[in-house]
């Protein structure tokens, strides 16, 4: 299934995009994508819906992030070989966790806002998880049994905040709108090896990034149960896992940053695609 939220910033209704790609509107069925409606019996609900027979949402709405409800959203960095190495950076021995705010949080197409005086902004797209159940000291084993499914993530970076300002590169990396989610939740059943993934990111129509999640050096059941033993995920939480080569960080021989007027376009092989316009902030 390819699950969705519709509707203005705040006030998004859940939805599920058809097999001809029309929204068909769930807020009679369930009251959100989140909690108990991301675990396997509430997806398996979902799944057991006629499409045809609910409400067709007309026009093109807003697209919101696919869940709500979220504690934590979490990041992975340096996980891709291909792009440590355009870093310069050692592979990491085990994953780096940090955080982003969740105002970063927005949806696909929304615009995303580069922060005042900043120079540095820089594109990631990554691979994200949804978790469906609360997942805390699970095994690799168990690890995609807490899993509802997963998404596109652009984890939108200021360079100079996340690594010439002091420790931390949570402050680099959670600026208001530096974290598009979706257009969709895509469930974990469409998604048989989330390891084998192309993925992409153009700006102005230049591609940027050319990756493949085969890449990441800690992989989806590794990521779920390593953070699981230092962060209880909860139903509607999400791991952006990592970003492959290609940023304008590692660009050679100057780095390439974001400027405002600028559009980002990326996508994941059947997770969908975004597309945000880069603004200035007021």
């Amino acid at each position: 299934m390819k699950l969705l939220r519709y509707g203005p910033a705040g006030a998004e209704k859940p939805g599920m995009l058809d097999a001809a790609g029309t929204i068909r509107d769930l807020s009679g069925v369930i009251a959100d994508l989140s909690g108990d409606a991301l675990s396997p019996a509430g997806l398996a609900k979902l799944a057991a819906l006629d499409p045809s027979k609910l409400p067709a949402v007309s026009g093109n709405p807003r697209i919101g992030p696919p869940v709500t409800g979220m504690k934590n959203l979490v990041c992975i960095g340096l996980n891709y070989a291909d792009h440590a190495a355009e870093t310069g950076a050692p592979i990491p021995k085990e994953p780096i966790v940090f955080l982003k705010s969740l105002n970063a949080l927005a949806g696909p197409n929304d615009d995303v806002v580069i922060p005042r005086n900043s120079i540095k902004t820089d594109y990631e797209v990554e691979l994200a998880i949804i978790i469906g159940t609360r997942a805390k000291y699970v095994s690799e084993d168990q690890a995609l049994d807490h899993v509802a499914g997963y998404a596109v993530g652009n984890d939108v970076s200021e360079r100079e905040w996340q690594a010439e300002r002091g420790g931390a590169w949570d402050k680099g990396k959670g600026f208001d709108t530096f974290g598009p989610l979706g257009p969709w939740l895509v469930t974990k059943d469409e998604i048989p090896d989330p390891q084998d993934l192309a993925m992409f990111c153009d700006v102005d129509g230049v591609r940027q990034q050319d990756g493949s999640t085969r890449t990441m050096i800690f992989g989806v059941k590794q990521v779920v149960s390593y953070v699981s033993q230092c962060i209880t995920l909860n139903p509607g939480d999400v791991i952006f896992t990592g970003t492959p080569p290609g940023v304008g960080l590692g660009k050679k021989p100057t780095p390439i940053f974001l400027k405002a007027g600028q559009t980002m376009r990326l996508g994941i092989a059947g997770l969908g695609e975004q597309q945000q316009k880069l603004v200035a902030s007021d």
